[in-house]
């Protein structure tokens, strides 16, 4: 059977999973909302004790496995203090630039549920007040939340229900233009796990059978470091992480193509596997680049460093502006997508 990307569907899919909150450390709704989409597709999974799913297909040897992974989690905040002024002080939740979200509108997710909106702003932004506003750092010192409630003091916003320790979710603001462009926050990695799951929509919908038993591993805690670095089934021989190429001065990756990943800060990806991933664009007429990632780790590098002797490789769709208003085209969503479809294809050697 030849592979046809569906594009409507993917975007429709990806859009449904950008809009949904889901900061490190507050995963359960987006994860509920895959676990759906499995037992849709009727295929086999596992829900972890940290939260993440394992889908697994089986193949024709299931002596050596192979597993694919993409992570549903994202950047975000948590409530650090509540200022005497009744806005809000804010920690990360993975890593970006302040100047990254200055401006964007933003959810407060409380204790008991309620979720109050607010805007991200400099606490110097307005500019008929604060002469000096422009030149001050984008730090937590001065970034804060503007809570759409009438509050004047820590008090009152305390008594609607905010406090230390609450998630913060920044909007996606998905886009698609008439020109192929997709435009939203947290692309990193939410277009690769969106693929993943077109990917294992076509095999089941298919009856595909392949030729090596393959994991679908959704990981839920990536952007602080440890999202897929246990659970990995004993069997496994090659660890794919599906995620994000790094688009910038220096770089090769684009947004048109698929980027495959040599090295990034952990260090180089398993030569041979990686070698296996060009080869098999280069037969496929797959549109791909080869890249260096310098300021970059994934859940294959944290497997690794978890003490698991597997082969591990790195490729995604190129993203640009990552870990901030992020942006791809459609072209670099279907080449990936053709390049998941031809490796789970291709018996492991």
């Amino acid at each position: 059977m030849s592979f046809t990307f569906n594009h409507k569907e993917t975007i429709a899919l990806l859009k449904q999973l950008v809009e949904i909150p889901s900061p490190s450390g507050y995963t359960k709704e987006i994860m509920d909302f895959m676990e759906n989409i499995l037992k849709d597709l009727q295929v086999t999974y596992i829900r972890t004790n940290k939260g993440a799913l394992i889908a697994t297909i089986k193949g024709e040897d299931d002596i050596r496995h192979r597993l694919l992974t993409a992570h549903t989690d994202t950047l975000g905040a948590m409530v650090k203090e509540v200022k005497s002024s009744g806005r809000l002080k804010l920690s990360m939740v993975g890593g970006f630039n302040w100047n990254a979200v200055e401006g964007e509108y933003c959810t407060i997710h409380t204790a008991s549920g309620k979720k109050i909106r607010g805007t991200i702003l400099m606490h110097q932004t307005t500019v008929h007040v604060y002469k000096n506003a422009s030149g001050l750092p984008r730090d937590e010192q001065n970034i804060e939340v503007r809570i759409d409630e009438k509050v004047t003091s820590a008090e009152e916003t305390r008594k609607v229900g905010i406090e230390v320790g609450d998630f913060v979710s920044f909007d996606p603001r998905f886009e698609e233009t008439d020109t192929g462009f997709i435009k939203s926050r947290h692309l990193d990695d939410k277009a690769s796990t969106a693929l993943l799951l077109q990917l294992i929509k076509s095999l089941q919908e298919n009856n595909v059978v392949l030729p090596n038993t393959t994991h679908f591993y959704i990981s839920n805690n990536e952007e602080i470091g440890y999202g897929g670095n246990s659970n990995i089934p004993d069997e496994t021989v090659e660890y794919i992480a599906v995620d994000m190429g790094a688009i910038g001065d220096g770089q090769t990756s684009d947004e048109y193509t698929v980027s495959i990943c040599a090295k990034d800060s952990s260090g180089p990806y398993h030569y041979e596997l990686t070698r296996q991933l060009v080869n098999l664009a280069q037969q496929g007429n797959i549109d791909y680049k080869l890249d260096i990632y310098p300021n970059y780790g994934s859940d294959a590098s944290a497997a690794i460093r978890a003490g698991f002797d597997v082969k591990h490789a790195l490729f995604g769709p190129g993203i640009e502006a990552s870990h901030a208003y992020e942006r791809t085209h459609i072209d670099s969503l279907k080449n990936t997508a053709e390049l998941l479809y031809a490796y789970v294809n291709t018996k492991i050697l």
